[in-house]
C-alpha cells in the first residue's frame, strides 16, 4: 500500500520539484499540495494522509500551530517538519507541538525518504544534520 503524503510549503516551484521526486517512488503518492498552514490542516482532515510534510514558515498559520491543530484531531496522520531552519528552538517547538520528525530541505533525497518511511512506521526521525539527533531519537524511542 502506498504512503499517502500531503505537501505543505508556500513555494510552488519547490512543491512541484518535491512532488516529482516523491512520486518517482513506487510506494509514495502525493494526495494534495497546499501553500499555507490553514490549508494543511484542512487537507489533513479531508485527505487523511499518512503524513503531512510541513514547512515551518508559511503565510497565516505557521507550521508549529498547524502541527498542533493536525495532531489535536487525533487522527492517524503524522506530521514531518520540513524546513531550512535547524535552530534547536524550532526543532523543540515542533516536537512539543506533536511532529513525529524534522528534516532539513538541504538533506539529500535518501534521507527524506528514510524520514518518511520511519515516521510512517511510527518511529521518530530527526535529520542527522541537527545537533543531538542520535540522543533525541534514542530518547524518543525509549518505552
Amino acid at each position: 500500500m502506498a504512503l499517502r503524503i500531503v505537501l505543505a510549503d508556500d513555494h510552488a516551484a519547490y512543491r512541484a520539484y518535491l512532488r516529482s521526486l516523491l512520486e518517482a517512488q513506487a510506494d509514495i503518492v502525493v494526495a494534495a499540495e497546499v501553500a499555507d498552514g490553514a490549508s494543511a490542516v484542512r487537507a489533513a482532515l479531508d485527505h487523511k494522509p499518512d503524513i503531512v510534510l510541513l514547512d515551518l514558515v508559511m503565510p497565516g498559520l505557521d507550521g508549529i500551530e498547524a502541527t498542533r491543530q493536525i495532531v489535536s484531531h487525533r487522527t492517524s496522520t503524522k506530521v514531518l517538519a520540513l524546513s531550512l531552519h535547524s535552530d534547536a528552538e524550532l526543532v523543540e517547538a515542533m516536537s512539543v507541538a506533536g511532529a513525529s520528525g524534522y528534516v532539513l530541505k538541504t538533506d539529500p533525497l535518501p534521507d527524506l525518504l528514510r524520514a518518511l518511511r520511519e515516521v510512517s512506521a511510527g518511529r521518530p526521525y530527526f535529520s542527522t544534520s541537527l545537533g543531538g539527533t542520535d540522543e533525541r531519537s534514542a530518547t524518543s524511542r525509549a518505552p
